[in-house]
Parts: structure tokens; sequence; C-alpha cells
């Protein structure tokens, strides 16, 4: 073991007939029990939302990312405020994503030596530099419950030949990261460090990464590089690729997805956290999600439509508004169109993988799964052929 606290980690129950785990990740601001979805608060904020908000939907854990917070305000700001979880009052835990997917995002503001990478800051253009000691000194300076190592995201499509090398990179700076982590202190301390399996749509490089970060005995595990811009079935192969190399008894986290029919399709690969910008982002341009389905609420039919998002959802949203008034603040252009259907939106994710949790405790995973899938499939169907029409 790499002098992570024992017994941080434990897996509950598994579900029959597919891989699928209800588990428990303790850390240093609280518990988290998985299958989780994570919002994203890139900047020290869940768009739209005020921690409080965050929190009576569900969320169990959020995520900053160490690219944009050493950029604006900047780390050492932070720690002398008393850390990330002080600094935006988000009493529970903190993921921190490394600024490896920056490499990606900002890919003509970048240049990726076998050191680490080199950005020109999106903004100002000032010379910002990330390796992994840096990375991880960052990451402690914000006081993250789990810290990513620094990684490159190839793109889609890249070559073989290109992502071996890349996976080269990444494997390398994923041992440094490590080896800092467990000379300061980091992991000792209760932090977590997760490695990232990378390697594009290669099932060979897949196993390859994610067998040697295996033997490295890492906390946690993630898997990176997906939902890149390759097709769905190609991103969830590639997460099947993954799982099975990685330690039973560790977390697996898939970055950056996705939708609720991914994701559950994802859970029964074996994996147990999740990220996505979606809810937040879609609830901004006036989207909502249902068991049927997404809709838009700034469509004409919503306009003297009388009942909530979704009934009987336990939300302040659905409590309290509905689709018509969602509809007449979206159209009037106001803020709180933004906030109430990214409550809501959230939510939604929170009480899918409460279900998720209740179904693998109860053993029928699978088949809820599949008629949960079906049904909104099927209202997403639906919704682009009334579009078409």
């Amino acid at each position: 073991m790499n002098g992570e606290p024992e017994n941080y980690f434990s897996v509950l129950k598994t579900a029959p007939a597919s891989a699928a785990r209800r588990c428990e990740l303790r850390t240093l601001h609280g518990c988290v029990q998985t299958p989780v979805f994570m919002p994203v608060g890139t900047q020290g904020s869940v768009k739209a939302l005020t921690p409080k908000q965050v929190e009576e939907t569900g969320a169990q854990i959020i995520l900053g990312n160490t690219y944009h917070l050493n950029l604006r305000p900047g780390a050492a700001t932070i720690k002398s405020l008393g850390g990330l979880h002080k600094f935006m009052n988000w009493r529970k835990p903190i993921l921190t994503d490394s600024g490896g997917f920056q490499a990606f995002s900002l890919s003509k503001l970048r240049k990726i030596t076998d050191g680490g990478i080199e950005f020109a800051s999106h903004l100002d253009g000032s010379r910002i530099s990330l390796t992994p000691q840096s990375c991880l000194e960052i990451q402690t300076a914000l006081g993250s419950d789990i810290a990513m190592v620094l990684d490159i995201c190839p793109p889609f499509p890249a070559t073989e030949r290109d992502v071996a090398e890349t996976n080269e990179i990444t494997l390398r700076w994923a041992r440094e990261f490590l080896s800092h982590a467990i000379d300061t202190g980091f992991i000792a301390a209760g932090h977590h460090v997760f490695g990232i399996v990378q390697g594009g749509i290669y099932e060979n490089l897949r196993r390859d990464c994610a067998e040697k970060l295996a033997e490295m005995d890492f906390p946690g595990y993630a898997i990176g590089g997906v939902s890149v811009g390759e097709p769905e079935p190609e991103m969830l192969k590639q997460v099947a690729a993954s799982t099975p190399f990685l330690p039973h008894f560790k977390p697996r986290y898939v970055m950056g997805v996705g939708t609720p029919p991914q994701i559950l399709k994802m859970i029964s690969l074996g994996a147990d956290m999740f990220d996505c910008v979606m809810p937040t982002r879609l609830a901004r341009h006036g989207t909502a999600f249902t068991p049927n389905g997404t809709i838009n609420i700034k469509n004409e039919k919503y306009k003297l439509d009388e009942s909530p998002l979704v009934e009987g959802a336990d939300n302040y949203t659905c409590r309290n508004f509905s689709r018509a008034y969602l509809r007449h603040l979206y159209i009037a252009g106001e803020m709180l169109s933004a906030t109430l259907l990214s409550i809501h939106n959230i939510h939604f994710f929170q009480e899918l993988m409460r279900q998720a949790r209740e179904h693998i405790e109860t053993g029928d995973f699978s088949a809820w799964s599949k008629a949960w899938i079906s049904r909104y499939e099927a209202g997403e169907a639906a919704r682009k052929a009334e579009k078409t029409l």
C-alpha cells in the first residue's frame, strides 16, 4: 500500500448479471456513497447555484479544476484563505481535476514536453507550466480530498502510435505524481490520489495502461479520454476495456460523462463515479431532464402548462413551480431560469444515482436499468421525431 489510511473504500454489494457495485469511499470531508454523480464546480462554483442549493439536490461531492483555480484567484490565495472548502463554503468532499484535460480543450494554447505541459493563459497569454510536482503542490494548496494525476488526454481521432507515445508520458507522470504524494505525506494525511487510464480507442493500450497503473497501487483510478468526440458505442467499449483490469477494491471514476443512459451503462460495466457539466450547461439553455427524456422549456406548448417538470420529484423547483412559469423565466431572460433548471437537473442525476444504489442493493439493477434506459430513450426518440415534423 502507498500509505493511504486503511478501510477507506468498501465494496458493499455487487449486482448479479452485471459488474455494477454499491460502494463507500471515505474522505477527509465525509463518506461518499457510490455510484455517485459529481456536479462540476470548475472555478469554485457550480454555475448559477449556491453551495446550499447544490447540497440540497443530494450532491455528496463536487469538482474543482486545478488549471482554472490556479490561474484565478491562484492556489496560494486560496490556501491563505483556508483552502478551497472554506473559500467556497462547501464542507463536503472535493475532487480536483489536474488540468490535464485542458491540454486537450486548449490545444492551441499549450505545448506538451516530457516534463509537463506549458500553457499560454487563456486569460492574458502569460506562460504557465504544469508538471507532476507542481500539479500536486497546487492540489495540496487547494486541500483536495481527491487529487487527479497530471495526464495527457489524446484527441479523437488519433493514431495508435501517437496514443502509445502519449500513454508512455502519462504513465511516467503518474509514477512521479504518486511518488511526490507519498514523499510529501499527502496520502498519509488522508487525501486520495487517482491514476488516469488513457489509450484512446485502442483496447490494447487501455488494458496496458490500466495494468501498469494498477501495479503502482494508487488509492483510486479514473478512466479518461472518453466522450472526446468518439461515437457512444466506442466510448462504452473503451470503458469496458479498462474496468476489468483495475483493482476490484479501489474506486473507479469515468471522467466527464455523461447522459443518464450512458451513466447507467457504465455502472453496469463496474464504474463508480461520474461527473459532467451537462446538467447545468443544458439548464442554462432551457433544457430539463425527465424520465421520458429531455424537454426544451422554451417550447410554445409549455406556455399554459401548470404541471411541474417531473410530477412528484422532490426538489425545490418541482415542488414550487410550473413548466409555464419556468418557460416565462427563460423567455424573459431572467437569471432565475438557470438556477431553477439547474436545481432540477442536478437533483435528477442525484435521484438517478440513489435509485441505482437502491437497485444494486435489492439485486434487480440490471432489469431496472434496462427498463429505465428504454423509457428514456423512447422519449428522446419521440421528441426528435416531433421536432422533424
